[in-house]
């Protein structure tokens, strides 16, 4: 089998999801462990709609970051498909530190408004991981997997910070771009990537942001952080 998509030479691309609609507060307002958030019912159609649309794309390999959400959307993409699903826990997501005694709003603003100073030397997310760091992290393993033999078309399911990552990376504009790039619940991004003799030698996005249940995005007028928290407030104020 060739490495290289057809009419090229060496160029590969990844298929890169976020994870499907999950929720991050419990029905009393009280946060969840991101660790343990499975998908919703609308998280598992999301994932669904991905599948049909992406049915006719040969797949070559599958990777999830291993957390229970990205594991759920690509099973729900892949369904019908003999193909395994890999682990790369190096694109797991950005980690905030704890929130002490911090307001609500505070709380709300680091969360809503963390990746505007991301370029900032030493900047962290809500007084968690280095920015830096994780932008390292997370671009050091797309590289090598970019790198790696033997496939030509890849789905890779990860998490909102670590895709705006990605693609701040395949834009050339590193840390500083990373905030102007959304990523919807259950969202579809296309990278392409020239690679010759070990090398990367161009980075193209072909597609950011796809969501096939909406593809003008009417009505989805809050940013992906903001619908987070917007569930909250909805929840307190019910009860």
């Amino acid at each position: 089998m060739s490495d290289a998509l057809d009419g090229t030479t060496g160029r590969r691309r990844i298929y890169l999801m976020r994870h499907g609609e999950v929720r991050y507060f419990d029905s009393d307002g009280r946060a969840v462990h991101p660790k343990f958030v499975d998908l919703t019912e609308r998280g598992r159609s999301q994932a669904a709609a991905m599948g049909e649309l992406l049915a006719d794309v040969p797949f070559d390999r599958a990777l999830s970051t291993g957390l229970p959400r990205t594991m759920q959307t690509a099973q729900g993409v892949l369904a019908g498909r003999d193909l395994e699903l890999e682990e790369i826990s190096d694109l797991k997501e950005i980690r905030s530190g704890p929130m002490g005694d911090r307001s609500r709003e505070q709380i709300d603003a680091e969360f809503i408004f963390g990746m505007d100073a991301a370029h900032e030397p030493g900047a962290r997310f809500a007084g968690g991981d280095v920015f830096q760091d994780f932008y390292d992290r997370v671009t050091g393993a797309l590289e090598a997997l970019f790198l790696e033999p033997g496939w030509r078309n890849l789905l890779l399911v990860a998490h909102d910070g670590t895709n705006r990552m990605l693609l701040a990376w395949a834009s050339y504009g590193g840390l500083a771009s990373a905030r102007a790039f959304e990523q919807d619940p259950g969202c579809l991004n296309v990278i392409d990537a020239d690679v010759s003799n070990g090398e990367i030698l161009r980075r193209v996005l072909k597609l950011v942001n796809l969501t096939p249940v909406n593809h003008s995005k009417l009505g989805n007028n809050l940013t992906s952080m903001e619908q987070v928290f917007d569930y909250r407030r909805q929840v307190l104020t019910k009860s």
